[in-house]
């Protein structure tokens, strides 16, 4: 009886080979049509994928020494390169639309970090954005807040985290109301505003007030702490388990 030849697998060698040639090549061909930031995300992702791909402020108040800020790191440890475009292009429409008058370089202060996009609204002396001692929006403070509401809404992935502060030394207002209660109805009511400008509640993550505790190193001396920080974070996709999860809670209401 004849016995068929044993061609081995070296064909599947061979296959394997070219197929990934074809990846390698595709991967370089997207790399080279993409723009300076992402290729500068990209080498650093490589050099040191334990850190985050980004360190650096930009926007309205340059900062060339800030230091990103990794004590609420919530669902943004690893911003893949299309997270950071997209944080790229809300950056530059909030720079475009709050920096037309010279006066607002110190008070609104873009930076993006390993969280997010950090939005800081300053409360200055010169350019207040709350009435003194109060939770009432000056009429630039509506004009800040309606503005990036407009630009938050076009961007329906972000999740929206709100943070008061009030700077050391304050004094209170009465007994009863504190620095405390001072940042956190500042904050709701950067919330309200929001609200009443566009953004979906859907958005809205976090409401904080953190009183003095979380002073800004950068802040040079004698100019006031008093601000409201908006930090701007790519919703995480939502996990298959927890889609079932909610399909078989609905199905057993």
């Amino acid at each position: 009886m004849a016995k068929h030849a044993h061609h081995g697998g070296s064909w599947k060698v061979a296959y394997a080979d070219f197929t990934t040639t074809m990846m390698a090549l595709f991967l370089v061909l997207w790399l080279t049509a993409q723009d300076t930031k992402i290729k500068e995300a990209i080498e650093r992702a490589f050099k040191n994928p334990f850190s985050s791909l980004t360190k650096e402020s930009v926007g309205i108040i340059p900062n060339k020494d800030a230091h990103a800020t990794h004590q609420q790191r919530g669902n943004f440890d690893s911003p893949s390169a299309v997270q950071l475009e997209l944080l790229r292009r809300v950056t530059e429409d909030l720079a475009r639309f709050l920096q037309n008058n010279p006066e607002d370089q110190h008070t609104v202060k873009l930076e993006i970090s390993s969280d997010g996009l950090r939005i800081h609204v300053f409360d200055r002396s010169h350019r207040p954005v709350f009435e003194p001692g109060t939770t009432q929006f000056t009429p630039y403070g509506n004009w800040v807040f309606s503005t990036m509401a407009w630009v938050v809404t076009r961007y329906p992935n972000f999740l929206v985290d709100l943070e008061g502060h009030t700077e050391a030394g304050t004094r209170p207002p009465r007994p009863d109301y504190t620095p405390w209660e001072l940042s956190a109805d500042r904050a709701n009511a950067a919330r309200r505003e929001l609200l009443r400008h566009g953004v979906p509640p859907t958005q809205i993550f976090r409401v904080s007030g953190l009183g003095d505790t979380q002073p800004m190193a950068v802040t040079p001396p004698g100019r006031s702490n008093r601000r409201v920080t908006v930090l701007l974070r790519v919703r995480p996709p939502q996990r298959l388990d927890t889609q079932a999860d909610n399909t078989q809670a609905a199905a057993t209401l």
